[in-house]
C-alpha cells in the first residue's frame, strides 16, 4: 500500500504538470502560413426578403505576415460562373488562436471575417460578420510554405 500511494501522487503531478502546457497554445500572424482549401456554405439575406444561397471553395494562400491571396469559385442560388475569381487581403491573429480577415475582390464591397485557427495551424474556420451575409466556411491547410 505505501508504494501505491507515492505512485498516485507522482501520476497526478506529472499529469498536471503536462495540462497547462497541452493548453498553452500560443498563435500569431506566423501560425497560417502556406495554401488552405476552403468549403464555403451560407445565405445572403436581400433587403427586399429574398435570399440567395451560396456554396462554392476557394484556396487562400498566406504569408504569415498578414496578407493573403486566394481564388475561388462561388455559385449563388446552384449558378456558377465558369473561372476562378481572384482576391487579396489582410488578417490578423491573436494569441488565442481568434482574428478577424478582410476579403477584397473587385466588384464585389469588402468581406469582413472572424476566424478560429485550429490544429496547430492546420486549420481555419471563418464566419462572414457583415449584416445580411450569414457565410461560413473551413478551410485545411494543404501546402506548408517552402522556406
Amino acid at each position: 500500500m505505501r508504494i501505491r500511494i507515492p505512485l498516485l501522487m507522482l501520476a497526478l503531478a506529472l499529469a498536471a504538470l503536462a495540462t497547462p502546457s497541452a493548453h498553452a497554445a500560443v498563435c500569431s500572424d506566423n501560425t497560417i502560413r502556406g495554401s488552405y482549401a476552403f468549403t464555403i456554405h451560407g445565405t445572403i439575406f436581400l433587403p427586399n426578403g429574398s435570399t440567395i444561397q451560396i456554396d462554392g471553395i476557394a484556396l487562400q494562400v498566406f504569408d504569415g505576415k498578414g496578407n493573403f491571396r486566394q481564388v475561388d469559385a462561388v455559385a449563388d442560388n446552384g449558378l456558377l460562373v465558369p473561372g476562378w475569381r481572384p482576391g487579396t487581403g489582410s488578417y490578423s491573429i491573436n494569441a488565442d488562436c481568434t482574428g478577424t480577415q478582410t476579403l477584397v475582390v473587385a466588384g464585389m464591397g469588402d468581406l469582413h471575417m472572424q476566424i478560429i485557427v485550429a490544429q496547430g495551424g492546420n486549420t481555419i474556420h471563418q464566419v462572414v460578420i457583415d449584416p445580411g451575409i450569414a457565410t461560413t466556411a473551413k478551410g485545411e491547410r494543404v501546402r506548408a510554405p517552402q522556406e
